[in-house]
């Protein structure tokens, strides 16, 4: 009996009525394209930072506590706004920084490409997005790349750390009506992802002392993206194809002051 104790306040899938399941499966939807699309917007960001395809603790620790070999401009032309410009004119903008970023290049040679293909972004503008209109501009993200700075990773980490923490409430409020035994690991994947972002986000700020809590970043995210996909899957799963034991949605089993 003691593997069939519930809740009194538990209720499965199979017992919400319709109209609960149709706002749980539409809310999961969109959730589930939302974080999808935040994957993408990561992985564009930070991937290639290290001159080399995909995504690798290289390019993590170069987001966050920078380089030694290079520049902002550089890791960004490297990395997320590798699309953005021609190949060539790529390769010409760092054959000027490591030549020395003299104006007379950048008069010659730079700021037509600039102005062709930056400007339209990073006119000054967007307080968010580096400023590039002008020669006095260009050479504060062609100093030596440090990183991410502390007001950009404030204003990141409380903005992350809000967003993240409502979209996992909500996907652990609507897991919390699946049928999971044990019930041990039911609440451990629930948890996990709140313990992920805790991690994540103070680890940003480690990496620029000490590069290997970027492995910690890349775990975290991992291990918050596997959580969310077993929600996620689980609950549409069970709301509609999952027909649960018969004592699961029986009256008599729901027991008071029981486990779930």
């Amino acid at each position: 009996m003691n593997d069939r104790r519930l809740h009194r306040l538990y209720r499965h899938f199979q017992e919400l009525p319709l109209s609960m399941r149709t706002l749980f499966t539409g809310t999961l939807l969109v959730i589930g394209m939302g974080y999808m699309f935040g994957l993408i917007y990561v992985y564009a960001q930070d991937a290639g930072r290290d001159g080399k395809p995909g995504l690798s603790v290289d390019d993590i620790i170069i987001s966050y506590s920078g380089s030694s070999e290079g520049t902002k401009l550089e890791a960004a032309l490297q990395g997320p706004m590798s699309s953005m410009l021609p190949v060539g004119d790529a390769a010409t903008v760092v054959r000027w920084i490591r030549s020395g970023a003299d104006k007379e290049g950048y008069e010659s040679t730079v700021k037509p490409i600039v102005v062709q293909n930056c400007l339209d972004c990073h006119d000054g503008s967007n307080p968010h997005l580096s400023n590039l209109d002008g020669f006095e501009n260009v050479q504060l993200v062609v100093a030596q790349d440090t990183g991410a700075s502390l007001h950009t990773l404030v204003r990141v980490s409380h903005i992350h750390l809000f967003g993240m923490t409502f979209i996992f409430f909500i996907m652990g409020f609507i897991f919390s009506h699946a049928f999971i035994r044990p019930v041990w690991l039911k609440s451990l994947v629930v948890l996990l992802p709140f313990l992920c972002i805790a991690a994540d986000v103070s680890s940003w700020y480690f990496t620029k002392l000490y590069s290997g809590f970027a492995w910690v970043v890349m775990i975290a995210g991992g291990v918050m993206a596997m959580s969310f996909a077993f929600m996620w899957f689980t609950s549409m799963y069970q709301m509609w194809f999952y027909t649960p034991p018969k004592f699961v949605n029986a009256t008599d089993g729901h027991l008071p002051d029981t486990e779930e």
